[in-house]
Parts: C-alpha cells; structure tokens; sequence
C-alpha cells in the first residue's frame, strides 16, 4: 500500500522514521508492505530522511497522484485541510488525519463524502495523541452505553497547572517556560483558552454518543484567569485544579464543555501531571475505564497514524460501507440530541469571595446560598490573608444547576462588603 503525506512537520517526520524502522513488524500487522512514495509541503525539512521518497511543493500534487492509496494530512488548520482532503476523497483516495480541527468543524461534510466515494477518513491521532481512544469508544466498548467522559486532553495546560502546583508560580511565569520549551506556540490562545480541548472533545463525544459532530455549540473557558491562591485552596480542600474535558449523555440532549475543574485529588485524573493526556470513560456494563499517555510528540502521534494506515491496509479488499463507522455509528443511527446550554449543567462550585473583615458577611453570602437552594460542603476563611481589610473566603458547595449558582454569585457581589468578582470554578467527583 503506498502513501502520500502532505505536510512534514514533527508527526510526518516521526511517521516516516516509524514506517522505516518497524517496517517489518508493521508490514507483518498490516498483510502487505506499507511504503511513502511521495510527501509534500511547502519546504523541505533538513532533519527526515526522504530516501527512496518524491517531494513536491504543490500539495495537491499528492492528492492527485494515481499512484497514492492513502493520503495523510497533517498541515493542521481548518480550510486548506478541507480543500485537500476532499480533493483525496474525490480522487477515491482513503485519508488519515491527524487534524483536529478538521474533523470537529468539517467532519460531519467530510464522512458525507467519503461515505458516498466508498472511501475511508481515519482520525485517530486527532484526538489525544497516542493513546488509542478513538477505537476505544467505537470498538473497544461498542458493547457499553456511554454514559460520560472526562478528559485532560491538551499537555500545554495540564503542564501549566502541574507547575503552578507544584512550584507555586503564576500563570504567565508559567507559559513562557511552555513556550521556550515548545510545549505552548507563540500564539498560546488554543491551547490555553480551550478550542484545542473543545476539537478533541467535540469529536469523543460524537463517537460515544452517535451524534454528529457540534463544535459550535461547545462551551469553553480557559485556564489564563486561574491564580495561584485558587490553586493553593483547591489543594487544602483536597482537590488538584485540571483543565478538563467533560460531556455526559442525558435524555434530553449532551453536556459539551470544556473549563478548569477541581477533581479531588485520590482520583487517578488528578494525578496526571506534566505534558500527558488522560481520559476517563464511564461504560453501564465496563464501568469506568480510564486511558493514559502521551497526548502530542512526533512519534506517538505518528504511532496513532501509522494505526489506522494498518487499519485500512487490513480492510483493503473490504466494502468500506462494512467497516467501523466513522463515528461509531452508522449514518442512520445518529441522533439528534442537542448540546445542552451551560445553565442546565449540574456541579459542584468552588467559589472564592473577596469580603471585608465585618461581622455578619459569611452569614449574608449563606443566606444568598440559601435562598438559591445551594448548600454549603464546606467554608475556608482565611484570617492570615488579611489585607487592607478585604478576608478571602472560600467555599464549596454541592451539586446545584449553573443557572442557580450564576443568580447566587450575581446577588453576592451586589452586597456592599463584597470586592470584586467572585472567583468560580466547577468541581466534580466522577462518581458512577
């Protein structure tokens, strides 16, 4: 089977230098020798090896190529990914992407058309790098009704809080190291703010729900506002603070969300630090299962790609029509469930308020509590942290709906000794 790539960044680099050192057990795997013939990208990088390999300039002179069976993009982006990918597809050529963006914003297009071409669109390694959670949820657990999942699916955040933890520094120390490093781009937005984590998290919920694709509708907030106060409480709560991933099945529509979440901190997810990504996924018959590794780096994202390029070279002489669907389901199956608003969602709050040192503030913030409906787990007044007279409170509350605790913290900072914003941040306990 021969492929063609288009792009030669990191993860093409590192899945040329795979498919050369493993040819013979993946060649073993696959059933049929698995060969580049041809790359494409706007330059040539000096450090792969493109021995044996034509390079070209023009991409669509890959896609184009009658000689290509599969077409591996990986230049990322949304239009010019679009534009090729459907030109491979029209071509009748299979596809195997790494493009998260791709897929969450075009996906539902792109299997409409590769579905009538009798072609195959693979997107493993756009989701969570190496860890095969894709085939996870379409095949792995095809037995389960999914009813949640939760994820660290983006390494750049899940590093900054892993430092902010650990070393007590703040958020913009903290993300030019992730820079310097190469772990954060010069632009941070997509990683930091959540539209990273909103792709991946767009297209696991599809896959577990039998829904189409619905990006737009999925509700992200960053980790850029987050201090290293909030961090430091969460921990004296016994909880650690991640950037989360989360969308839960309901009768009436999916939970869709991407924000900061105190996670208590016996919980496997809260230990997952550094770079590496993690998902935990609650089946009515398995339970919960929970995945672990690398979620980017040039060769477990290529281990992802190279997986499904053995996939389709095994179904080769198969009708793509009988193969695992594109989401998990077939086209006629999927759902039409909406994602639910952020008001109708359910969780825990860890709420930090600013108050004047004057009696009777902690029982006005109760009685508002109180009044919304929402109880109190516990409460933090942090007398050593006086200053210019303002205390910092900090309370966690039970379960309650977003549209309960959004009132709650309306009428708390209209009160008089009350500075500022209150900070909130959801929490969750992943119960079964």
């Amino acid at each position: 089977m021969k492929l063609g790539i288009c792009g030669l960044g990191t993860v093409a680099s590192g899945a040329i230098n795979v498919l050369k050192r493993n040819a013979d057990s993946i060649t073993g795997r696959a059933g049929c020798p698995i060969e580049v013939i041809q790359v494409g990208s706007r330059r040539l990088k000096e450090n792969c090896d493109l021995t044996g390999i034509e390079f070209t300039t023009d991409l669509f002179d890959v896609v184009s190529n009658p000689e290509v069976d599969v077409v591996i993009e990986l230049i990322g982006g949304y239009e010019a990914a679009k534009e090729l990918v459907l030109k491979a597809i029209e071509n009748g050529k299979h596809v195997v992407t790494a493009n998260k963006a791709l897929i969450a914003v075009h996906g539902n297009e792109i299997f409409a058309a590769a579905a009538e071409k009798n072609v195959t669109v693979a997107y493993e390694a756009a989701v969570a790098g190496g860890i095969p959670i894709i085939k996870a949820l379409r095949e792995g657990m095809a037995a389960n009704k999914i009813n949640w999942l939760a994820g660290i699916i983006n390494g750049t955040g899940n590093f900054i809080l892993t430092e902010m933890k650990d070393k007590g520094r703040d958020f913009a120390d903290v993300l030019k190291e992730a820079q310097a490093l190469g772990y954060a781009e010069a632009d941070p937005t997509f990683d930091v703010e959540g539209i990273d984590a909103a792709h991946k998290l767009t297209i696991m919920a599809s896959a577990a729900f039998g829904v189409p694709l619905q990006f737009d509708a999925a509700y992200t907030e960053g980790i850029s506002q987050l201090s290293t106060d909030d961090v430091a409480y969460a921990e004296e709560l016994g909880y650690r603070i991640k950037h989360l991933g989360i969308t839960r099945l309901h009768d009436n529509g999916i939970e869709l969300r991407v924000h900061p979440t105190l996670v208590p901190e016996q919980q496997l997810l809260a230990k997952v630090d550094g770079v590496m990504n993690s998902v935990l996924v609650d089946g009515d018959a398995v339970g919960q299962t929970l995945y672990y590794g690398a979620g980017a780096g040039s060769e477990a994202t290529a281990s992802a790609v190279i997986a499904d390029v053995v996939d389709i070279a095994r179904a080769l002489n198969v009708d793509a029509g009988v193969m695992v669907p594109y989401l998990g389901f077939g086209p006629e199956k999927l759902t039409d469930l909406p994602v639910l608003p952020m008001d109708d969602v359910v969780s825990a709050y860890y709420l930090r308020i600013l108050a004047n040192d004057h009696p009777g503030v902690l029982a006005k913030v109760a009685s508002i509590l109180s009044d919304k409906g929402i109880n109190i787990e516990s409460v933090m007044q942090k007398e050593s942290e006086l200053n210019e007279g303002n205390i910092p409170m900090i309370m966690l509350t039970h379960e309650v709906k977003e549209s309960a605790i959004n009132a709650a913290i309306a009428d708390i900072e209209a009160l008089s000794d009350i500075e500022g914003k209150v900070v909130r941040i959801r929490a969750e306990h992943f119960s079964s």
